[in-house]
Formats: C-alpha cells, sequence, structure tokens
C-alpha cells in the first residue's frame, strides 16, 4: 500500500511541475527575450580540434535551440549571428542589451591539448583557478582579430589576469539567476545524455562580462578529445545537445512561475512526504549521505526559511568559491528522492541530489552504480 501510495505522489509532483505552462512566468505585454549566442564565426572559426570547427557546430545547436523557443508563445529569440558571419564579442553583448533580453546564452566548444571531456557552464565571475582563467582566455582571444581592439576594448588584455581583477562585475546582481540557469542546463547534459560533468564554473568572459541579464557560457564538449569531437559534429550531437538546452532554458523560465506561486505549509507537507516513503535494504547506502542541492550562489545567504521558500532545515557549504545550499540528509536513496521531488514542487526546480562520503562530495552515478554491482 506503501508503494502505492509512493508512485500516485511523485506522479501528482511531476504533473504538477511539468504542466505548469511556460508562458504562465511571462510579461503579457513585453515578450521574453531570449539571446542566443553562437560563438566565433567567418574567419573566427574557434577551435578546429579533429579537424571540426567550433564555429559551425556552436551555429547549428543555437539554430535548433531557437527553432524550439520559438514554438513557445510570448517568447523572442534573437540571435547574435544565424550565418557564418564574424561578430565582435562587444556587439554580441550590444545586441542582448539593447534588447533588454531576459537571458542570454552562448553556446562553444572546448579544446585542451590532453585527451580531455565533458561538459561544463560557466557564469561570470573571477577565475577561481588557473584552468578556469585559461578557458576564459582562449575565448576572450577573439578579440586580436578585431580591428583597433586596443581601443575598443579600454586596454583588456585576454593574456592578464589583471585585466579580469579590473573588471567591474555589472553581472553581479545576476549571478543567482546565471547560476540557475547554468545548473539547469549542466544537469541536462550530464543526467540526460551522460557526458562526463565538469561542473558549473566562473570566469571572466568579455562577453558575460557586458551583458545586462542573466547570462551563461556554455562548452558543450572537447572537439580535442576524439570521441567527443565526433559526437559534437554529428547531427545526433547537435540535436540531443541542443534539446537539453532547450528544456533548461524552458525549465528556467517555467521557475520564475512556480516561484510566486502561493506557497503552503512545507513542514506540514515535508511530514505528509516522508510518511509515504517505503525504505528497503536495497535503498540504504551505509556509509554515503545524500542531500538535495537547492542552489548555488557568490552570496552568503542566511539558511532560515524565508529565504528559501519557506524550506526549514536548509544547509550551506562554501566549494570553490561558491556556496551551495542543501536540503535534506539521508543515506536512504529512495527518501531523498522524493524529497528532490518535495523541493523541485515548492519552487526549486534544478533541484537535483548529491552524495557525500565522510563529509567529501563524490560522484553519484558511481555510487549508484556500485550498489547495482
Amino acid at each position: 500500500m506503501q508503494t502505492k501510495i509512493y508512485s500516485i505522489l511523485l506522479v501528482t509532483f511531476f504533473t504538477f511541475l511539468c504542466a505548469q505552462p511556460v508562458a504562465a512566468a511571462l510579461n503579457p505585454v513585453k515578450p521574453f527575450v531570449v539571446v542566443l549566442d553562437a560563438g566565433h564565426g567567418g574567419h573566427d572559426h574557434g577551435n578546429t580540434g579533429n579537424g571540426y570547427k567550433e564555429s559551425e557546430i556552436a551555429l547549428n545547436i543555437v539554430l535548433k535551440v531557437g527553432a524550439e523557443l520559438e514554438k513557445i508563445p510570448n517568447v523572442k529569440v534573437i540571435y547574435t549571428r544565424k550565418t557564418d558571419v564574424f561578430i565582435e564579442l562587444r556587439k554580441r553583448a550590444e545586441i542582448a542589451n539593447k534588447a533588454d533580453a531576459d537571458l542570454f546564452v552562448s553556446v562553444h566548444c572546448n579544446a585542451h591539448h590532453s585527451n580531455a571531456y565533458g561538459a561544463e557552464t560557466f557564469v561570470l565571475g573571477l577565475h577561481k583557478n588557473q584552468a578556469n582563467f585559461e578557458v576564459a582566455k582562449k575565448e576572450n582571444e577573439v578579440i586580436y582579430l578585431e580591428e583597433n581592439y586596443e581601443e575598443k576594448y579600454g586596454g583588456f588584455d585576454p593574456n592578464a589576469p589583471e585585466s579580469l581583477i579590473g573588471m567591474v562585475l555589472m553581472q553581479e546582481e545576476y549571478l543567482d539567476q546565471s547560476i540557475l540557469l547554468a545548473s539547469l542546463v549542466q544537469n541536462n547534459m550530464i543526467n540526460n545524455l551522460k557526458r562526463k560533468d565538469r561542473s558549473v564554473k566562473q570566469a571572466g568572459f568579455w562577453v558575460l562580462h557586458n551583458t545586462y541579464m542573466p547570462s551563461v557560457l556554455i562548452e558543450v564538449g572537447f572537439l580535442t578529445n576524439k570521441s567527443e569531437g565526433a559526437y559534437l559534429n554529428s547531427a545526433r550531437g547537435q540535436a540531443e545537445m541542443s534539446r537539453e538546452i532547450g528544456n533548461a532554458i524552458k525549465s528556467y523560465i517555467n521557475s520564475l512561475s512556480i516561484s510566486t506561486e502561493k506557497i503552503r505549509d512545507p513542514e506540514i507537507e515535508k511530514i505528509q512526504v516522508e510518511k509515504t516513503i517505503e525504505t528497503t535494504e536495497e535503498d540504504i547506502y551505509d556509509d554515503i549521505t545524500f542531500k538535495v542541492q537547492l542552489a548555488a550562489s557568490g552570496k552568503k545567504l542566511d539558511t532560515r526559511p524565508h529565504n528559501f521558500k519557506g524550506l526549514k532545515d536548509v544547509s550551506r557549504k562554501k566549494e570553490s568559491g561558491l556556496y551551495k545550499y542543501y536540503y535534506g540528509e539521508t543515506s536512504d536513496y529512495n527518501k531523498i528522492q522524493v524529497m528532490k521531488t518535495f523541493v523541485q514542487q515548492k519552487g526549486f526546480p534544478s533541484a537535483y541530489i548529491v552524495a557525500f562520503k565522510k563529509g567529501r562530495k563524490v560522484n553519484l552515478s558511481e555510487v549508484l552504480k556500485s550498489k547495482a554491482n
């Protein structure tokens, strides 16, 4: 009987979340404007790992994302480029700002001298380590292809860390929303496409620095990796990537609607949820603690309920320069799945499960795989 109730509850929660109309989050007068930016273009091919062109792959993905978003009522899609042309970095940001955009999404492909692979999504921030700085430097160096770049970019030098430190972080007020969108994108690429998780990161990208709305830069994978490069250059890979990026944007828009819904007493609902959970031996991981990650932010927020839509017992931990906020703590994977659904229904659609072993975060898929074996 408990299992039946648990199944019904899950179906009800997911039905509620999925049924939220995208248009409900939108202003009936002003459309929700999404600017899609395909990196590089024209004489700037981007990286050409294994003979593939980053500029072509990014454009193909962006056009497919836009085609799906254009089907949504009251959503307006603007492209920084729709063909193989060169667009200056500053022009890309100008397009978004002039359109009074609500989102800016830039798509790129990565490269490395090693056999590195995997997907990562960036929000603006001062580089936290040398690896992040190198990625940002590589994408920023396109300004060298522009005429009079010294004058246009006010002495900005992509190769100098002090230039990034000197940035005025105009994106600061949009950081939380940018991290939300980045998390949605990253979760989709990792969970649905099984790409290696290189996580959500902060770095000093010029194109993000100059936009005045939530903005992310997506590195969908490494063209320099033989297998991943072939996947990203394929029709299937581009279709799958565009689908997950598009779905992440839709979820982000949905979250704007869900977060404004009237919230019922979460503690009552928490009790109702936990009573429906049937625990079996297979669900218990003795040396693992599961939590639900609600959000990540550069700001240190008080964990009191009013900051988290009424949720109590929220914990905070600083990791890699960001504050991570968690809900729940259990070794029962069945229970944490219901908790995740619960907080998604409360207005955290990007919430996902993370695992800890002896206080250190470990790969969730590896934990589950070890149990299966």
